[in-house]
Parts: structure tokens; C-alpha cells; sequence
């Protein structure tokens, strides 16, 4: 590990906003705050939103200035990256944000049922072998409805059509009903205003992907607690790449 990155990972054990447990901190050291955000942290009654997979913290940082009436946590397992957004939301003073180093996979340990209003997705990492690792698969859906209120907001905003192909199939196998979807988000006249100003907010890949020429896609959907969620069977085309500059992982052309 850099040196960089060592510094980075012995200033974030300082800042009071940050909650670090990975793994295997998690498996040994129970979280004492899990039902108790609002008055242990946050100190007010406002919807918690999190932010799933939030890389350097510029859209968690960004929801809480825009909404100072709502609490922002932005959960990633990338301290290095998190340290940038946790260190703008302390010098900032913005007391609506905090940020949760975790593996997503256990994100239910860290809140009761009825803790969490929405959830952001932001770029998420297609992940087109493996399902059970994508964060709008039905494996990740379940845990979400474990502390997401009963017909919370999912948001997904991606630039990767396999994503947002097999979430569109996820959402429609399941019935979950659809607020927004958009598959060019910067060209829709759908959108109003009040939404426009919230979705314009741009994260370091999304500039990159926009200065590639890609479509950035957008859905919002409702998951309820009712009924077993299904994962949907189909194939799907390979994205041509994987981040930036870099081509696909594999040789073939479709995935389930």
C-alpha cells in the first residue's frame, strides 16, 4: 500500500464522520447504532439516504448541500477514495452527511427496518459476471428491504447499458413500480427542473463518460416488501468496456 494511501487511511481514523467496518470488523464488533442514526449521529428526525458504492463521496457531498433538511451516508469499502468527500463534508461543516466504510453485502447489519427512505446507486460496477454481485440484483434487494421503508426509492444512475438492460428486466420480472426511467438522461425534456438540478450533480467517472460520448441512464423505482423477488432470465449484450480506457473482461458477446 502507497504511502499515500496509508496517510489518507490514519487521517480518516480522526474524522468524526467517518465509520469504519469492514468485513472483518463487522464479524467480531457488533454496531451499536444500527436503529439509532437520527439520534446518535445525525441529532434530528430527517429521511436518511444512502449512497451505495459512493467512490470518492462527490454525490453524497452534493445531495446534503442541496438538501440540508435530509441525512446523507455514503457506504463504500474504498477508504483511499472516501477520504475526499469526508474530509470536503468536515471542512464544509455539513452536518448532514456521514460516511460507513463497509462491504455492501453486509449493508443490513448497519440499519433497522424503517431507517432508510431512499438509496442512490451511482455508477455501480456492472458487474456482468456475476449477478449476485450487481447492487440492483434481487440478492441486493432483499437486504435493501431489510431497513428501506415500505416502498422506498430506489435511484440508478449509470452510463453502462448492461446495468440498466438487466435492472429494466430485474423491475419488470418483479413488478416494481417505475417513478423514471430515461435512457439518455441529458437529452430527456421529460424532466423537470427540481429533478434536473439534482440528477446534473456529476461524479469524477460520469465526467469521464460523458466526454466519451456515452448516454447516462436513469431509473427510479419503488421496492416494496411484498412478494418473493425473482431474478429474470435472459441474456444480455456485454458492455464494450469496463472503465475507463479499458476494454471488456470477456470474449463474450452476451450474459444472464
Amino acid at each position: 500500500m502507497s504511502k499515500g494511501k496509508l496517510a489518507k487511511f490514519a487521517e480518516m481514523e480522526t474524522f468524526k464522520n467517518v465509520f469504519q467496518y469492514p468485513f472483518s470488523v463487522a464479524e467480531q464488533v457488533p454496531f451499536e447504532m444500527k436503529g439509532h442514526w437520527r439520534e446518535q449521529y445525525f441529532h434530528n428526525d430527517n429521511p436518511i439516504v444512502l449512497e451505495l458504492g459512493c467512490g470518492k463521496g462527490e454525490y453524497t457531498v452534493e445531495l446534503a448541500k442541496l438538501y440540508p433538511d435530509m441525512n446523507f451516508i455514503g457506504v463504500d469499502i474504498k477508504g483511499a477514495r472516501m477520504h475526499k468527500g469526508a474530509k470536503q463534508a468536515l471542512e464544509e461543516h455539513l452536518e448532514n452527511v456521514a460516511f460507513l466504510r463497509t462491504n455492501i453485502e453486509i449493508i443490513d447489519r448497519f440499519f433497522a427496518e424503517d431507517e432508510v427512505q431512499e438509496i442512490w446507486l451511482t455508477f455501480s460496477d456492472p458487474q456482468m459476471k456475476n449477478p449476485r454481485k450487481r447492487l440492483t440484483s434481487t440478492y441486493f434487494m432483499e437486504r435493501y428491504r431489510r431497513f428501506l421503508v415500505d416502498g422506498g426509492t430506489v435511484h440508478l444512475k449509470t452510463d453502462s447499458n448492461f446495468l440498466f438492460t438487466y435492472t429494466t428486466y430485474m423491475v419488470e420480472k418483479n413488478q416494481l413500480p417505475v417513478l423514471f426511467r430515461t435512457e439518455d438522461l441529458y437529452h430527456d425534456e421529460r424532466i423537470d427542473d427540481a429533478t434536473r438540478k439534482i440528477l446534473s450533480i456529476q461524479t469524477y467517472y460520469e465526467s469521464q463518460w460523458i466526454e466519451r460520448g456515452l448516454n447516462i441512464k436513469y431509473m427510479k423505482f419503488q421496492l416494496p416488501r411484498t412478494a418473493v423477488l425473482e431474478e429474470p432470465d435472459v441474456e444480455i449484450e456485454l458492455d464494450e468496456y469496463r472503465s475507463y480506457k479499458r476494454t471488456k473482461r470477456s470474449s463474450k458477446d452476451k450474459a444472464k
